[in-house]
């Protein structure tokens, strides 16, 4: 069996081979071949000779400010209803609406699903386990879960009373599959910038991508972009946090640790927490508390983190025993854990935590990673605006006080969130009624016919 290797060394490999080694699964004529004086096996072809962008309104300074004209939008595509964001709460509800009979489209800003989950490396499903090993999270989420038990490398720690880990590339791939196998209609590379509004009624969303500034109509639309980008456009009420931002990381090699050497040189090394690839950790990071919607502060965040990440890696090479441990990665996306809030119809409180409160409008329960192991229900009002109609809220920006922050934004928490959101989005297109308005007993009896568990 072939000894692991670090980047280093496979990057230098690479170096010796893999131009050739891809000029050849590319069909070259010689892994010898030289691409810079032979003609390339890369084909490209002139889509049109001459092109101005079409209804394009390009702002303009108007005594000191800079103006935008109105300008018609394309439609890019119609829809019952409309998911924007691909992580956690996204993926569920775009297939809890799906399998609810709804016509469903999920738009997603990067070129993945999973959102921080696998984008930015927060591994560690936890918060779903509460008193006596009882699992709250159940639904889709827990489906996600079985799936990955029977994926090679893609799951440890998968048992009672534990929080299981997981694998970033298996669960893209996983939600790749569920969104295909549940036939929704799928738009990347998609950053939505602006909801289409006609009074209180919520109507769409536009988004910018490289086809330019486009529109998806919708009879419902679901915030799931954890900052609560569209129900901010949509002239919702929301209160607005600041919270730590940090970036998780993943190490190598730590399976190749020369414990003899490195016991007695300094303190022993608290390296993050194992995933289901041997020798590999992924190491989480607090950081500062700063306003995660102001992009000068979300550079330099960007710019200091990976320093330091790069620097204390050195460090820990630098210690007796710890010489093959190296950085593997910096997550691609930032590790922004709150920014806006919705202010909902109701609101999860910790009080209703402690006192165990139950709802008659119960769309799911959460699970608490704290000593308490609590879990508590969420009231369907918590997705929904006060004022704003046709529009849910699911995933971290729901509706609930800052010391619930850190419980509702948590991976489970999300999954049961996002289902509820989904199903009361198709409900409410089914029955021609306003989301506000929806037969909650009928979402309850769909939610259970789903799996999830109410309390």
């Amino acid at each position: 069996m072939d000894k692991p290797i670090n980047r280093r060394q496979w990057l230098t490999r690479m170096g010796t081979s893999g131009v050739a080694g891809g000029l050849a699964l590319a069909g070259a004529d010689s892994a010898a071949a030289n691409p810079l004086t032979k003609p390339s096996s890369f084909q490209s072809s002139i889509i049109a000779e001459s092109e101005v962008m079409a209804n394009r309104a390009s702002p303009s300074i108007v005594d000191g400010k800079v103006i935008q004209p109105a300008r018609e939008l394309s439609v890019l595509h119609e829809t019952d209803v409309l998911v924007v964001g691909g992580g956690p709460a996204g993926i569920c509800a775009a297939i809890a609406a799906k399998r609810a009979g709804a016509d469903v489209t999920l738009v997603e800003r990067y070129g993945h699903f999973g959102g921080l989950w696998t984008g930015g490396l927060v591994l560690l499903i936890i918060g779903h386990i509460v008193e006596g090993k009882k699992q709250v999270c159940q639904g889709i989420g827990e489906e996600m879960m079985r799936r990955l038990d029977k994926l090679d490398g893609a799951i440890v720690d998968r048992r009672a009373g534990v929080a299981p880990t997981v694998d970033a590339e298996a669960v893209k791939y996983l939600m790749v599959e569920m969104i295909e196998e549940a036939g929704v209609k799928v738009f990347l590379h998609c950053w939505g910038v602006d909801a289409v509004v006609n009074g209180n009624d919520v109507k769409g969303a536009v988004f910018e991508s490289k086809s330019g500034r486009q529109v998806v109509l919708a009879k419902n639309v679901i915030d799931a972009t954890g900052d609560g980008d569209l129900l901010a456009a949509a002239g919702a009420e929301y209160q607005r946090r600041s919270h730590n931002v940090g970036l998780v990381s993943r190490i190598g090699n730590l399976d190749r640790v020369d414990h003899k050497r490195a016991k007695g040189a300094r303190k022993p090394k608290h390296l993050g927490r194992h995933t289901p690839v041997p020798g590999v950790n992924w190491v989480n990071m607090h950081g500062p508390e700063v306003d995660g919607l102001d992009v000068e502060v979300l550079t330099r965040m960007e710019m200091n983190h990976r320093k330091f990440i790069w620097r204390n890696m050195q460090k820990t090479r630098s210690t007796p025993g710890y010489e093959k441990v190296y950085l593997v990665e910096t997550a691609p996306q930032l590790g922004v854990r709150m920014t806006r809030v919705l202010k909902g119809v109701k609101t999860v409180t910790l009080d209703d935590l402690r006192k165990k409160t139950t709802f008659p409008d119960s769309i799911g329960v959460g699970g608490s990673s704290a000593g308490d192991h609590q879990q508590w229900q969420i009231p369907y009002g918590t997705l929904v605006p006060e004022k704003v109609d046709n529009l849910l809220a699911a995933g971290r920006c729901i509706s609930a006080e800052m010391r619930m922050g850190d419980l509702v934004r948590l991976i489970p928490n999300c999954f049961v969130t996002g289902q509820a959101a989904g199903v009361a989005g198709a409900v409410a297109v089914n029955d021609g009624c306003r989301v506000r308005d929806v037969d909650i007993d009928k979402v309850r009896k769909i939610l259970r016919r789903q799996e999830a568990y109410l309390g």
